[in-house]
């Protein structure tokens, strides 16, 4: 797992019910279908993301297929420049 995708999931595991752990969170699993993540959560998630790489996400372009699952996010993000610090 890379930093980035650690991260994400630091972030989801905070969204998601308490007692949700890093491991429980697999890089495939679909975050809608499976998890059942919600608008609220969403929006909870994305400015989490927001706040944890210090960036500003364009909703306009981002796609819910970009949200799907770890894997694809972290792959949306990294897409953006990100770099850990």
């Amino acid at each position: 797992m890379d930093e980035i995708e650690l991260k994400i999931k630091t972030v989801l595991a905070g969204v998601f019910p308490e007692g949700t752990s890093l491991d429980g969170i697999g890089p495939e699993t679909d975050l809608i279908d499976e998890w059942g993540m919600d608008s609220l959560q969403m929006i909870s998630f994305l400015l989490g993301i927001e706040d944890a790489f210090d960036i500003e996400l364009d909703y306009g372009n981002l796609r819910l297929d970009d949200l799907r699952s770890v894997r694809q996010f972290t792959g949306y993000v990294a897409g953006l420049g990100v770099t850990m610090r």
